[in-house]
C-alpha cells in the first residue's frame, strides 16, 4: 500500500474527505520526522515505537573494485513493532 492508497483507505474509514485526510497524514509524518531529527522517540502503545539508533563507523568494501571504503558513523531511524501489532500479524 502506498501513501495515496493509505489516504484513500483512511478517508473511507473515517468518513473524512481525501484532502483533509491527506493533510492529517502529511502532518503526522512530518511530526514523526521532526521528533526523530531532534533525537526523540515517538511511541504508540501496542502499535510500536519510532526511534533513532547510532550506527558506528565501519569499513566497507566497494563491490566493483574490492577496495576498502570508510563508512562514517550516522544516526538512522528504526521502528520496533509493539505487542498488539505483532500479535495481529502473526498467522
Amino acid at each position: 500500500m502506498n501513501r495515496a492508497e493509505f489516504v484513500d483507505a483512511l478517508a473511507e474509514k473515517t468518513g473524512q474527505t481525501k484532502a483533509a485526510t491527506k493533510a492529517v497524514v502529511d502532518a503526522f509524518l512530518e511530526t514523526v520526522s521532526d521528533e526523530l531529527a531532534a533525537g526523540r522517540s515517538v511511541d504508540f502503545v501496542g502499535f510500536g515505537s519510532f526511534k533513532t539508533k547510532e550506527r558506528a563507523a565501519r569499513t566497507g568494501k566497494n563491490p566493483q573494485t574490492g577496495n576498502p571504503v570508510a563508512i562514517p558513523a550516522k544516526r538512522v531511524p528504526v521502528f520496533a513493532a509493539g505487542k498488539k501489532l505483532k500479535d495481529s500479524t502473526a498467522g
